[in-house]
């Protein structure tokens, strides 16, 4: 039998200081083989490019050099550079012309993406969110596909979202950071009339990583139902969170119907409790999320104060529509911001 070998505490310490190294010398390997991947497309487009304006002045010579190139250059080095690759490496060069804008968070793939958005503030800021949260190349198409760019803009103008994202200011109320619609297809629930909140908070808990990316920056797990007593009466909060932008808890209430006044008034007293009970002296007031099937959002503006910031009705989708209906849901969404908005300047004047 083998004997047990037991470590003192600076050996332990040590141990975990050497892993530390080795995996972080490993990422860095792994980032520079990307990286260097990254450059290699960006300099063939750049290549490619100049011969382009060089070359013949009919209209379909890029296409017919790109055809060429890549019938010389894929029997020898692979799918890598067939000719739809080398497609997007000169659309790559024109949309980077600066190699020093490049950056080494990035991989290809992802690159791959960005490249086919032809707006350049809507390009900047999936990049700077790609970069800045370590995204995958999976949950930046991910975020694309559902709009997020687009579901922020709802309640928020272009410039606010920009300067968030470039680090040039930090948040500042919760309709910035907070979605509307927020899409779960993530969960891979079937399709059924009905689900049970625990059903669908046991499948948030186990999905926590996906649910995260959803919510967006800054958000921390703290709880699930959280139990607390106001005299002899127990409440539960479905979800606590902590967002470290905003510096305050963020309570979700789950609901699997449409939203009601009852369910805002049950929230609003989740985060009175919280704001009275939880939240230190230089934290923000509490945010309360109501994530719902369906609401209706001037129901929900006449059952809460004029002047709330803090409580928040987002509706839930457990599947991803189609780009046309994301479209106009978003689109929808706008008009209703833009209404609420004239509503308000209407009541000042």
């Amino acid at each position: 039998m083998k004997e047990m070998v037991t470590y003192s505490a600076s050996e332990n310490q040590l141990y975990d200081d050497v892993r530390a190294i080795i995996e972080e010398a490993r990422a860095n390997a792994v980032r520079s083989v990307d990286f260097n991947r990254v450059l290699m497309y960006w300099n063939m487009g750049r290549r490619v490019y100049e011969e382009e304006q060089h070359g013949d002045d009919r209209a379909d010579y890029g296409s017919y050099l790109i055809e060429r190139l890549a019938q010389r250059l894929e029997p020898g080095f692979g799918s890598g550079f067939s000719k739809r690759q080398i497609h997007f490496s000169v659309q790559f060069y024109k949309a980077y012309p600066k190699v020093n804008a490049l950056r080494s968070q990035l991989n290809w793939t992802q690159y791959r993406t960005l490249i086919q958005i032809a707006d350049a503030d809507k390009r900047e800021y999936y990049e700077l969110e790609a970069a800045n949260n370590g995204w995958t190349a999976r949950e930046l198409e991910r975020q694309k596909n559902s709009l997020l760019y687009e579901r922020l803009l709802k309640s928020n103008d272009k410039e606010a979202v920009l300067t968030v994202a470039r680090g040039q200011r930090t948040p500042e109320a919760p309709t910035e950071i907070v979605k509307d619609p927020m899409y779960l297809e993530f969960l891979g629930l079937q399709e059924r009339p009905h689900y049970y909140e625990n059903e669908l908070e046991d499948a948030l808990i186990t999905h926590l990583q996906e649910f995260l990316l959803e919510l967006g920056n800054g958000f921390s797990f703290v709880a699930r139902q959280k139990r607390f007593l106001i005299e002899d009466d127990e409440y539960k909060v479905d979800l606590v969170f902590y967002n470290r932008l905003l510096k305050c808890f963020v309570l979700i209430d789950l609901k699997t119907h449409k939203a009601t006044h009852q369910d805002l008034g049950q929230l609003q007293m989740y985060v009175n409790y919280y704001d009275r009970t939880e939240r230190l002296p230089d934290e923000n007031p509490t945010i309360g999320i109501l994530l719902c099937t369906e609401k209706n959002d001037t129901a929900v503006r006449m059952t809460l104060p004029e002047d709330n910031t803090t409580i928040i009705a987002s509706k839930y989708e457990l599947y991803l529509p189609t780009t046309e209906q994301l479209v106009d849901e978003v689109e929808e969404g706008k008009r209703e911001f833009d209404r609420h908005q004239q509503l308000k300047a209407d009541h000042v004047e």
